[in-house]
């Protein structure tokens, strides 16, 4: 995994979509078309920012899948995921080839998982610009993740730290709003991208990035996985690598 830091979370969000502009265009050039994931959450507010000024990518050509959404939450809320990346993302393309949201309301979660992961098993990802969490979770995998599965798609139940993360966020008015639930794109499934592009800023995902990035792998950590993928690139700020022995 590589790793590097910069002084502010503009200049991180700026390197991040450089370089995931370069992989996409390079899987354009070969294929034709660019599978993406994209996160959600204040840590990509730059990095999409930037993403969508990219002059070089066609996205036309992008297909794009979202990795997680809340259980019961319709697209109306304002913590609704599909609301964040239609209002940051979609919304603000002139074209876009297609995007699949998680749809978090649907009837039957279990269902609505099974049509994910049939679409993805269609679409092999490029490129997935993820973060992490403060208690060093992988899209909703909280700790411990099951590194084991190979259903693309999966109900997970959120822990308490990952529930209070979203409060201090500012997405929710208090703990007990936060829904208990969420389909998440799971671990094994984010790890078959062909490049992943990380983007954490702020202090209070230090800890996480230290375990991320020189603990032990572990589920305790999940994103401590991420050390095991052939190219891996992680986009910090002076805040959030403040905790690590070193860094490129």
């Amino acid at each position: 995994m590589e790793r590097f830091v910069f002084s502010t979370k503009e200049e991180l969000g700026q390197a991040a979509a450089e370089a995931a502009a370069k992989d996409i265009v390079a899987a354009i050039q070969v294929r034709g078309q660019a599978n993406i994931i994209l996160a959600t959450g204040a840590s990509q507010f730059a990095t999409l920012q930037h993403l969508i000024t990219q002059k070089v990518i066609d996205f036309s050509a992008v297909v794009m899948f979202h990795l997680d959404e809340y259980i019961g939450l319709g697209i109306e809320h304002p913590a609704s995921f599909r609301k964040y990346l239609k209002e940051r993302f979609v919304d603000r393309l002139d074209s876009l080839k297609a995007y699949h949201f998680v749809n978090g309301d649907a009837p039957n979660p279990a269902m609505e998982c099974s049509r994910l992961s049939k679409l993805i098993q269609a679409h092999p990802i490029d490129v997935a610009l993820v973060g992490i969490g403060e208690n060093g979770h992988l899209a909703f995998n909280d700790p411990p993740a099951d590194f084991e599965t190979e259903e693309p798609y999966l109900v997970v139940e959120l822990d308490e730290k990952c529930r209070r993360q979203q409060l201090g966020e500012g997405w929710f008015p208090a703990l007990e709003d936060v829904p208990q639930e969420a389909i998440s794109m799971s671990i094994r499934q984010i790890l078959k991208s062909q490049s992943i592009v990380v983007s954490v800023p702020d202090r209070r995902k230090a800890e996480a990035v230290k375990g991320a990035v020189e603990g032990p792998v572990t589920n305790l950590c999940p994103s401590s996985i991420l050390q095991q993928h052939r190219n891996c690139r992680m986009y910090l700020d002076s805040e959030s690598a403040s905790l690590l022995t070193s860094c490129n």
